[in-house]
C-alpha cells in the first residue's frame, strides 16, 4: 500500500497575490499526506487564487492509467480552503477505487453460489479416487413450473395435451399440492405432496 507520496513534483501556483514559503509548504504537506494506493499519483499542481475576500483552492491530481482527479473549494482563509480541497480530493480517490473494485468483482455466474450443480449415479460412490477418469454426471433439465389452482379433472386434461410426465399443481377442493402422472399401464396416479 502507498503510504506516502513519495518524491511527488508538486507544483503550487498562486494567482493575484505572492506565494508565502509557508503556503506553499501547507499546500505540498497536505498534497503528499494523500495515504491512499489507487490511483498512483504522477504529479500534482495546486493553483491558489485569491479574488477580492475570495480563496480558491484548485487542486489537480495526474494519476495512473491516464486518470485526471480535480476539486476546487471557495472559502474565507487560504488555509481552510486547501483543507477543503484536499478532503474532496481523497473523497474522490477513494470512489475511484471502489469503481474499480466493483469491475474486478466476481459476477454472480462465476460466485460458487451458482456453480451448476452435477448429479452422479449410485456407481460414482465407488468409482476409485486414483483413477484417471472421473465419473460422468447425468444430465437433469431444469425448468420453470408454475402451479396453478387447478381441479383434478382438469389436470387430467392438460396431461393429455402435453408431453410432460407429470402435473404439479394445486387441488382446488382440497387446498393442497398434488402431483398427478402418467403409469406404465396408461392409467393414471395422484398423490398429496406434504410440506
Amino acid at each position: 500500500m502507498q503510504t506516502e507520496n513519495v518524491n511527488l513534483p508538486i507544483v503550487v501556483t498562486v494567482r493575484h497575490e505572492s506565494v508565502t514559503d509557508s503556503l506553499r509548504e501547507y499546500a505540498q504537506k497536505k498534497i503528499e499526506g494523500l495515504h491512499l494506493d489507487y490511483p498512483r499519483i504522477i504529479e500534482a499542481k495546486a493553483i491558489l487564487d485569491v479574488q477580492k475576500n475570495r480563496h480558491i483552492a484548485e487542486i489537480l491530481l495526474f494519476c495512473a492509467n491516464h486518470i485526471v482527479i480535480e476539486a476546487h473549494t471557495e472559502g474565507q482563509d487560504m488555509y481552510a480552503a486547501i483543507d477543503d480541497t484536499i478532503d474532496k480530493i481523497a473523497r474522490r480517490m477513494r470512489k475511484q477505487k471502489t469503481r474499480l473494485m466493483k469491475k474486478r468483482r466476481p459476477h454472480r455466474n462465476e460466485s460458487i453460489r451458482y456453480i451448476d450443480e452435477s448429479y452422479f449415479d449410485e456407481s460414482a460412490l465407488d468409482h476409485p479416487e486414483d483413477s484417471a477418469t472421473d465419473p460422468e454426471p447425468f444430465i437433469v433439465h431444469k425448468e420453470r413450473y408454475g402451479i396453478r389452482t387447478m381441479y383434478k379433472e382438469d389436470a387430467v386434461m392438460e396431461l393429455e395435451l402435453t408431453d410432460r410426465p407429470f402435473i404439479l399443481y394445486k387441488s382446488a377442493r382440497r387446498d393442497c399440492l398434488t402431483i398427478l402422472w402418467r403409469r406404465k399401464d396408461g392409467e393414471y396416479a395422484a398423490m398429496d405432496v406434504k410440506d
